[in-house]
């Protein structure tokens, strides 16, 4: 029989059971003080869900514009209240798909956007002075939210009446995704570039969403999450602040993403440390002095490292208890995983059911009727006040180490991630840790299980577009914008003015990419053997 492990994710220890004498030191008014005030423990807004609910952004993006609009709209007639936009390989790495390097990645693992043509497509028939749009884009995230802006503007949409976010978080990339272009250093100031652009342009875009969620994914921990997170916030936002970008101008435009996984109660307890712990951070390094500033807002996804290709079904039941510890942490809007995703990009119907996951946790379960339900709980206060305690500590080794940026180029949050992720591993083998119907409870029969099958037509549809497309445009005009382009970054200029001006002018995503890496260059990894 193997011994129970009663240790959460992260390495605390529970006792067998909390009370109030566990929680003696902590001055509660001021610990967790009201909902809508500092620090912030139990939510950002006064009446957080009674007010309204948390916006239901579901993940989407296959092959060609015209299917995931298609997807879109039907996302938005089930009732879904954002959307989320997932990009193929090579747009992710700046590349056209007639590229000799996109071969056999074109609308693989998202959809492909190579000019403003495929960008109208995309949202056509969705106004976009209705919807709230997430991008999940990061080393070309100026040229995607170009794109995005240059849609809107030949909708009649004007600049400060577009809501969304761009990813736009190289940081982790270089962490644990690795679709990375340009070197940090370049990369970095090209994130910034955003930032400042939409600080003062674009008044309901949020131009960075620093995300956790893919290094808990590739194994981090909950408190390494946090404390990886956090410090590449701290290094986006001395950025900002050495480009002398007044603070309070730009902080409550900053969002966040994390993970909801499968340790409920620690997920929560970590959902309102985090808040509390952004607070404390903008306000004694940055001296924010707007409410506004010190107020963490964050996107979150139920865990698809967690989801199993062995009985699907289990998913549903997984991605709802994850789903219900991102409200109970408070959480401003949710993605919740398909039961297929471990097997193939989501059918309608596996959206479908996720979508009436959060709606069912919205309208039935009763938890949106009062602020921070589980606020005052011995245990979820004994599990805020650990992670949060952790959490400082780890952020403040990285600070001995000259940030993130340092951290990062030394490999040390890589090395930190890839050993919490072996560790649970051997949990997983050992049957320490139980993953239901993969190490325990895992009957023999196969059932059919009808998975989502990419049109292959779509490639070929791609091609022939982006042909077209550069027969048709003015050769001179979009040459010109790039050639403006090279001479305004290489000047120190923000590339944000000269991005949208090449997608005005019909320059490709390749082309603009290729003057990027003409200047910076191509990044390569290093890799230890």
């Amino acid at each position: 029989m193997v011994t129970r492990s009663f240790v959460t994710d992260s390495g605390i220890m529970p006792k067998r059971f909390h009370t109030l004498q566990d929680l003696d030191d902590i001055d509660y008014p001021r610990r967790l003080g009201k909902p809508g005030e500092p620090p912030f423990t139990r939510g950002i807004y006064h009446d957080m869900y009674r007010d309204r609910t948390w916006t239901m952004r579901q993940y989407a993006g296959f092959g060609s514009a015209e299917t995931t609009n298609q997807r879109f709209k039907f996302l938005i007639d089930s009732g879904q209240t954002g959307l989320s936009t997932a990009f193929d390989l090579p747009t992710q790495l700046g590349m056209d798909s007639d590229n000799d390097r996109s071969q056999g990645e074109v609308g693989r693992v998202g959809v492909a956007i190579n000019t403003i043509e495929d960008m109208q497509l995309l949202f056509e028939g969705v106004p976009l002075n209705q919807v709230s749009t997430s991008m999940t884009i990061n080393a070309p995230a100026g040229i995607l939210t170009a794109l995005y802006l240059v849609a809107g503007e030949l909708q009649g949409v004007s600049l400060p009446n577009l809501r969304g976010t761009t990813q736009n978080d190289i940081l982790k990339e270089f962490v644990a995704r690795n679709t990375f272009i340009y070197p940090p250093e370049p990369s970095l100031s090209l994130a910034v570039d955003l930032i400042e652009y939409c600080s003062k342009t674009i008044p309901h875009w949020h131009p960075i969403s620093i995300s956790g969620y893919h290094m808990r994914e590739a194994g981090a921990t909950a408190v390494q999450e946090l404390a990886f997170t956090f410090s590449n916030a701290i290094e986006y936002v001395s950025a900002c602040v050495d480009r002398k970008i007044p603070p309070d101008s730009f902080l409550p435009m900053l969002s966040f993403f994390f993970v909801a996984g499968s340790d409920f109660f620690e997920e929560i307890a970590k959902f309102r440390a985090a808040r509390r712990i952004w607070g404390r951070l903008v306000k004694e390094r940055f001296g924010a002095k707007k409410r506004a500033s010190m107020m963490l807002r964050f996107h979150t996804q139920t865990s698809g490292e967690s989801l199993t290709a062995q009985q699907p079904e289990n998913n549903i039941v997984r991605v709802a208890f994850q789903g219900l510890s991102a409200i109970l942490g408070g959480t401003q809007s949710l993605h919740t995983n398909s039961m297929d995703e471990a097997l193939s990009l989501p059918t309608e119907r596996a959206a479908r059911i996720a979508l009436r996951t959060q709606q069912l946790i919205a309208f039935e379960t009763g938890v949106t009727k009062t602020v921070d339900p589980l606020g005052g709980s011995y245990y979820v206060e004994y599990l805020t006040e650990a992670i949060e305690k952790a959490t400082l500590r780890e952020i403040d080794r990285i600070d001995s180490m000259g940030g993130a940026l340092r951290a990062i180029e030394s490999g040390y949050m890589q090395n930190e991630i890839q050993a919490s992720a072996y560790r649970v591993q051997k949990k997983v083998e050992k049957e320490e840790k139980v993953i239901v119907g993969v190490n325990r409870y895992n009957d023999e029969t196969t059932e059919d299980f009808k998975i989502y099958r990419p049109d292959v037509r779509a490639v070929r549809r791609q091609l022939n577009r982006l042909r077209s497309f550069r027969k048709r445009r003015s050769e001179s005009k979009s040459r010109e914008a790039v050639v403006s382009l090279q001479r305004g970054i290489s000047s120190g200029k923000n590339s944000m003015p000269y991005l949208i001006d090449a997608v005005r002018k019909n320059a490709t995503l390749g082309e603009i990419s290729d003057v990027l890496r003409e200047i910076y260059g191509e990044y390569k990894q290093r890799t230890s053997i």
